[in-house]
Protein backbone atom coordinates (compact mmCIF):
# COMPACT_ATOMS: atom_id res chain seq x y z
CA UNK A 1 0.00 0.00 0.00
CA UNK A 2 1.57 3.12 -1.02
CA UNK A 3 1.83 5.86 1.69
CA UNK A 4 0.03 9.11 2.06
CA UNK A 5 1.47 12.57 2.14
CA UNK A 6 2.45 14.81 5.05
CA UNK A 7 1.24 18.22 3.93
CA UNK A 8 3.06 21.00 6.19
CA UNK A 9 -0.27 23.64 6.35
CA UNK A 10 0.24 27.32 6.98
CA UNK A 11 -2.36 29.44 9.14
CA UNK A 12 -3.17 33.10 10.04
CA UNK A 13 -0.94 35.53 11.89
CA UNK A 14 -3.64 37.82 12.57
CA UNK A 15 -7.40 37.62 12.33
CA UNK A 16 -8.28 38.60 8.89
CA UNK A 17 -9.79 37.48 5.88
CA UNK A 18 -8.04 33.84 4.57
CA UNK A 19 -8.18 34.54 0.76
CA UNK A 20 -6.35 37.74 1.14
CA UNK A 21 -3.05 35.56 2.86
CA UNK A 22 -3.32 32.19 1.80
CA UNK A 23 -3.15 30.96 -2.14
CA UNK A 24 -5.94 29.33 -3.93
CA UNK A 25 -4.21 26.07 -4.30
CA UNK A 26 -2.91 25.89 -0.13
CA UNK A 27 -6.74 26.18 0.52
CA UNK A 28 -7.52 23.75 -2.27
CA UNK A 29 -5.16 20.76 -0.38
CA UNK A 30 -6.37 22.04 3.23
CA UNK A 31 -10.28 21.33 2.44
CA UNK A 32 -9.81 18.09 1.00
CA UNK A 33 -7.77 16.72 4.21
CA UNK A 34 -9.23 14.49 7.09
CA UNK A 35 -6.68 14.36 9.58
CA UNK A 36 -4.37 16.78 10.90
CA UNK A 37 -1.73 17.21 13.49
CA UNK A 38 -2.43 20.22 15.39
CA UNK A 39 -0.93 22.37 18.70
CA UNK A 40 -4.83 23.07 20.26
CA UNK A 41 -7.79 21.52 18.76
CA UNK A 42 -9.95 24.06 18.88
CA UNK A 43 -8.10 27.17 17.15
CA UNK A 44 -7.50 24.50 14.50
CA UNK A 45 -11.22 24.00 13.89
CA UNK A 46 -11.64 27.62 14.50
CA UNK A 47 -9.11 28.13 11.28
CA UNK A 48 -10.57 24.93 9.01
CA UNK A 49 -13.98 26.68 9.37
CA UNK A 50 -12.47 30.06 8.45
CA UNK A 51 -10.80 28.39 5.88
CA UNK A 52 -13.91 26.98 3.68
CA UNK A 53 -13.79 23.53 4.85
CA UNK A 54 -16.87 21.76 3.53
CA UNK A 55 -17.01 18.66 5.56
CA UNK A 56 -18.60 18.42 8.82
CA UNK A 57 -16.26 19.05 11.73
CA UNK A 58 -16.87 16.32 14.17
CA UNK A 59 -15.64 13.58 11.15
CA UNK A 60 -12.60 15.08 11.40
CA UNK A 61 -9.52 13.35 13.00
CA UNK A 62 -7.08 15.68 15.46
CA UNK A 63 -3.67 14.42 17.25
CA UNK A 64 -2.41 17.09 19.52
CA UNK A 65 1.33 17.69 19.22
CA UNK A 66 2.65 21.03 21.14
CA UNK A 67 5.53 21.71 23.12
CA UNK A 68 4.20 19.31 26.24
CA UNK A 69 4.19 16.44 24.23
CA UNK A 70 6.38 13.47 24.61
CA UNK A 71 8.75 12.47 21.69
CA UNK A 72 8.85 8.84 22.53
CA UNK A 73 5.40 8.10 20.56
CA UNK A 74 5.78 10.24 17.23
CA UNK A 75 5.35 7.29 14.82
CA UNK A 76 1.87 7.41 16.28
CA UNK A 77 0.92 10.45 15.21
CA UNK A 78 2.34 9.74 11.45
CA UNK A 79 0.10 6.40 11.72
CA UNK A 80 -2.69 7.36 8.86
CA UNK A 81 0.14 8.24 6.48
CA UNK A 82 1.76 4.69 6.92
CA UNK A 83 -2.17 2.90 6.64
CA UNK A 84 -2.34 5.32 3.24
CA UNK A 85 -4.16 8.42 3.89
CA UNK A 86 -3.05 11.76 3.67
CA UNK A 87 -1.99 13.95 6.45
CA UNK A 88 -1.82 17.99 7.13
CA UNK A 89 0.51 19.46 9.77
CA UNK A 90 -1.14 22.62 10.47
CA UNK A 91 0.68 25.61 12.73
CA UNK A 92 -1.28 27.75 14.99
CA UNK A 93 -0.06 30.99 13.47
CA UNK A 94 2.13 30.83 10.08
CA UNK A 95 4.00 27.99 8.91
CA UNK A 96 5.23 24.95 10.06
CA UNK A 97 8.10 24.24 12.07
CA UNK A 98 9.93 28.07 11.90
CA UNK A 99 9.73 28.92 15.51
CA UNK A 100 6.85 26.49 15.95
CA UNK A 101 6.55 22.94 16.85
CA UNK A 102 6.72 19.98 14.67
CA UNK A 103 9.83 19.41 13.37
CA UNK A 104 10.32 15.86 14.95
CA UNK A 105 6.96 15.14 12.47
CA UNK A 106 9.03 15.97 9.73
CA UNK A 107 11.73 14.43 10.16
CA UNK A 108 10.34 11.08 11.63
CA UNK A 109 8.45 11.36 8.35
CA UNK A 110 11.43 11.30 6.19
CA UNK A 111 13.16 8.50 7.78
CA UNK A 112 10.05 6.42 7.39
CA UNK A 113 9.74 7.44 3.55
CA UNK A 114 6.57 9.08 3.74
CA UNK A 115 6.64 12.38 1.14
CA UNK A 116 6.57 15.73 2.99
CA UNK A 117 5.36 18.87 0.95
CA UNK A 118 5.19 22.50 2.34
CA UNK A 119 2.67 24.29 1.46
CA UNK A 120 2.75 28.19 0.68
CA UNK A 121 1.43 30.50 3.55
CA UNK A 122 2.63 33.62 5.55
CA UNK A 123 6.10 33.41 7.70
CA UNK A 124 6.27 36.25 10.07
CA UNK A 125 10.32 35.87 10.70
CA UNK A 126 10.62 36.34 6.14
CA UNK A 127 7.76 38.79 5.92
CA UNK A 128 9.80 41.15 8.82
CA UNK A 129 12.54 40.58 7.58
CA UNK A 130 11.67 41.38 3.68
CA UNK A 131 9.93 44.55 5.34
CA UNK A 132 12.66 45.72 7.46
CA UNK A 133 15.53 47.15 4.73
CA UNK A 134 18.09 44.66 7.12
CA UNK A 135 20.42 42.20 5.05
CA UNK A 136 18.25 39.46 3.75
CA UNK A 137 21.39 37.12 2.33
CA UNK A 138 22.59 36.78 5.70
CA UNK A 139 20.24 36.46 8.94
CA UNK A 140 20.09 34.61 12.03
CA UNK A 141 16.72 33.68 14.04
CA UNK A 142 17.53 33.66 17.39
CA UNK A 143 14.01 32.68 19.32
CA UNK A 144 13.41 34.07 22.41
CA UNK A 145 16.44 36.22 24.47
CA UNK A 146 16.93 35.55 28.26
CA UNK A 147 13.86 36.55 30.19
CA UNK A 148 16.36 37.75 33.13
CA UNK A 149 17.47 41.56 33.03
CA UNK A 150 20.92 41.36 33.42
CA UNK A 151 21.11 38.24 31.25
CA UNK A 152 19.48 40.16 28.03
CA UNK A 153 21.46 42.86 28.44
CA UNK A 154 24.75 40.32 28.19
CA UNK A 155 23.04 38.89 25.22
CA UNK A 156 21.97 41.98 23.16
CA UNK A 157 25.50 42.71 23.40
CA UNK A 158 26.67 39.83 22.24
CA UNK A 159 23.88 39.95 19.11
CA UNK A 160 25.54 43.56 18.40
CA UNK A 161 29.28 42.30 18.32
CA UNK A 162 27.71 39.50 15.75
CA UNK A 163 26.17 41.67 13.57
CA UNK A 164 29.56 43.78 13.39
CA UNK A 165 31.62 40.87 12.84
CA UNK A 166 28.97 39.07 10.49
CA UNK A 167 27.08 41.63 8.34
CA UNK A 168 24.18 39.31 10.10
CA UNK A 169 20.64 40.62 10.77
CA UNK A 170 19.76 39.08 14.38
CA UNK A 171 15.91 38.30 14.28
CA UNK A 172 13.63 37.39 17.21
CA UNK A 173 10.64 37.34 19.44
CA UNK A 174 8.73 37.93 22.60
CA UNK A 175 5.80 36.84 24.54
CA UNK A 176 3.71 39.16 23.78
CA UNK A 177 3.40 40.73 27.00
CA UNK A 178 7.30 41.15 28.09
CA UNK A 179 7.30 42.93 24.72
CA UNK A 180 7.52 45.98 26.59
CA UNK A 181 10.37 45.48 28.62
CA UNK A 182 12.66 44.05 25.56
CA UNK A 183 11.96 47.41 23.98
CA UNK A 184 12.66 49.13 26.99
CA UNK A 185 16.41 46.80 26.78
CA UNK A 186 17.21 47.19 23.33
CA UNK A 187 17.11 51.07 23.61
CA UNK A 188 19.19 51.46 26.90
CA UNK A 189 21.71 48.45 25.65
CA UNK A 190 21.98 49.42 22.29
CA UNK A 191 24.55 51.44 20.60
CA UNK A 192 23.14 54.79 19.18
CA UNK A 193 24.13 53.79 15.17
CA UNK A 194 22.23 50.19 15.78
CA UNK A 195 19.06 49.84 13.82
CA UNK A 196 16.12 48.10 14.97
CA UNK A 197 12.97 47.00 12.92
CA UNK A 198 9.85 46.35 14.98
CA UNK A 199 7.57 44.38 13.17
CA UNK A 200 4.03 44.13 14.71
CA UNK A 201 0.01 42.32 14.04
CA UNK A 202 2.05 40.87 10.10
CA UNK A 203 -0.90 40.62 7.66
CA UNK A 204 -3.24 41.52 10.34
CA UNK A 205 -5.52 45.15 10.22
CA UNK A 206 -3.31 46.74 12.62
CA UNK A 207 0.13 45.80 10.55
CA UNK A 208 2.71 48.24 11.63
CA UNK A 209 6.21 47.77 10.50
CA UNK A 210 8.75 50.35 11.27
CA UNK A 211 13.12 50.89 10.94
CA UNK A 212 14.93 53.01 12.50
CA UNK A 213 18.39 53.66 14.35
CA UNK A 214 17.88 53.41 18.35
CA UNK A 215 18.81 56.69 18.69
CA UNK A 216 15.58 57.88 16.77
CA UNK A 217 13.47 55.02 18.71
CA UNK A 218 14.83 56.48 22.56
CA UNK A 219 12.40 59.21 21.32
CA UNK A 220 9.31 56.94 20.62
CA UNK A 221 6.90 55.25 21.78
CA UNK A 222 5.76 52.10 19.45
CA UNK A 223 2.49 50.21 21.06
CA UNK A 224 3.93 46.69 21.46
CA UNK A 225 2.16 45.17 24.54
CA UNK A 226 0.38 41.96 24.02
CA UNK A 227 0.66 42.13 20.15
CA UNK A 228 2.56 39.24 18.23
CA UNK A 229 5.80 41.84 17.50
CA UNK A 230 9.18 40.65 15.70
CA UNK A 231 12.42 42.10 16.33
CA UNK A 232 15.20 43.13 13.98
CA UNK A 233 18.93 44.39 14.89
CA UNK A 234 21.57 45.25 12.14
CA UNK A 235 23.74 48.25 11.25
Amino acid sequence: MDKGTLYLLPSLLSDGIVESVLPEGTLSIIRKLDYFIVEEIRTARRFLIKAGIQKPIDTLNFSVFNEHSSDQDIVEYLAEAINGHDLGLLSEAGVPCVADPGSLIVRTAHELGIRVVPLTGPSSILLALMASGFNGQNFAFLGYLPADKALRARKIKEIEKTILEKDQTQIFIETPYRNSPLFESLIRVCRPDTWLCLATDLSGNNEVIKSHPIAEWRHLKPDLQKKPTIFLLYH
